[in-house]
């Protein structure tokens, strides 16, 4: 076949004549190989996958019940193009009673196919080119790869434990702060676990007020909370006027093939989104949105659950890593536990980047996790490792501790 011209006409945006040429591994096939090599090398050993970033269970069984009574529905057959009045009006109901925030159902709040397709979107919304989005690194990078396509620039700004897990606002320079559009918070964060204050999300709602700069809140890991109560940026002063949150069904329902979220918060902003769905998608199988219906007035019992479990986990990890050496705590939100990587082992293995130390768990230890080394050399462990049972999750992590306990690791 003769493409040619069609690898010529491939857009800039994604490689231009380039595209499909580049053999850089990333990390992610990195570790599925590292994973598959240790399979073959050790078929009688269990690979204890701690890297997965998505719920290890189902959806609860009255949403499961819920989709099939819906889906069976004449009247859900058709196309729900930006949201069905019925869960719009329980997303009010669910953003009152967890996070105290008055929402108006119908001008302020948009469903979205996935929080993922919600950040792909925004930048339509708002980036023109040399426009900047402003992003905290590590983290999660829809919202920058679309801002690039659309012309943008961006600007990561280090989290850090120097400054506790949230960007340096302050580090921008005059012109940044002039050409930016954009500013991306994610909290509880994904990969270091860290959750927002009410004054560092106060601060970052003045900083956005006084530059002209809309904050795009991702908070898909908000009801993932252990101490105290979760927290929406809409809810502090100014933040429904500066800002857009993003909430999911996938991490505090179980329900991540669901495809489920919503965008809310600034009312013009939110019509603004809701313009670009509109010529983007058809809309959520309205049996979908009934289904989470259920999901979002059990969500009492359903994320308490969750959180039991996930606290839990995290608990026992931090432990575990602990008296492996790790400097680790258990945090106040999402399913992650993020700690740095040893320098060596006392036998002499020495680590170069989390990347090093991530391939080294895999090969002789079995253990998977994820490797970042955006802003310093860190590794993630997450707690939605599979375990049917209470005995197995015990089991799991008793076995976590086995295989770290004959390492000397240096710090």
């Amino acid at each position: 076949m003769i493409t040619s011209y069609v690898q010529d006409n491939i857009a800039q945006r994604i490689g231009g004549n380039r595209f499909g040429k580049d053999d850089t591994v990333y990390k992610f096939e990195k570790i599925k190989r590292a994973k598959a090599a240790a399979r073959a090398a050790h078929p009688e050993t269990e690979i204890i996958d701690m890297g997965v970033g998505e719920p290890d269970d189902m959806a609860f069984p009255e949403v499961v019940r819920a989709l099939t009574v819906e889906a069976a529905k004449w009247e859900n057959r058709t196309y729900t193009d930006n949201g069905i009045p019925e869960f719009k009006t329980a997303v009010q109901r669910y953003m009152r009673e967890l996070y105290g925030v008055e929402l108006d159902a119908e001008k302020q709040i948009c469903h979205s196919i996935g929080s993922k397709s919600a950040l792909s979107l925004i930048p339509a919304c708002f980036i023109d080119p040399g426009d900047i989005t402003i992003l905290s690194v590590p983290g999660y990078p829809i919202l920058g790869t679309w801002s690039r396509y659309h012309g943008g620039e961006i600007v990561n700004l280090p989290i850090t434990p120097e400054n506790n897990f949230f960007p340096d606002l302050n580090s921008l320079t005059t012109e940044q702060r002039a050409r930016a559009k954009l500013l991306y918070l994610n909290y509880p964060n994904n990969p270091t676990g860290a959750s927002a204050t009410a004054e560092s999300f106060q601060f970052a709602i003045n900083f956005a007020r006084e530059n002209d700069i809309l904050i795009v809140s991702d908070a898909a890991y908000a009801a993932l909370n252990y101490d105290g109560t979760p927290l929406s940026i809409l809810s502090l002063p100014g933040g429904a006027e500066t800002s857009i949150e993003l909430h999911s069904m996938s991490k505090a329902f179980n329900m991540t093939g669901w495809r489920l979220a919503w965008v809310c918060g600034n009312e013009l902003a939110v019509t603004a989104f809701a313009h670009v769905k509109d010529n983007a998608d058809s809309g959520q199988f309205a049996a979908i949105q009934k289904a989470s219906i259920c999901a979002l007035e059990n969500q009492k019992d359903i994320t308490l659950k969750i959180c039991d479990k996930y606290s839990r986990r995290l608990t026992a990890l931090a432990e575990i890593l602990r008296d492996a050496g790790f400097n680790a705590s258990r945090p106040n939100g999402s399913f992650f536990l993020y700690v740095q990587i040893p320098k060596s082992t006392r036998t002499g293995q020495v680590f170069s980047s989390g990347e090093d130390f991530s391939q080294w768990l895999i090969r002789e230890k079995l253990i998977s996790a994820v490797p970042w080394d955006d802003a310093g050399n860190y590794i993630r462990f997450s707690a939605t490792f599979i375990a049917k049972t209470l005995e197995d999750e015990k089991r799991v992590l008793g076995e976590l501790k086995n295989r770290l306990s004959d390492v000397e690791f240096v710090f």
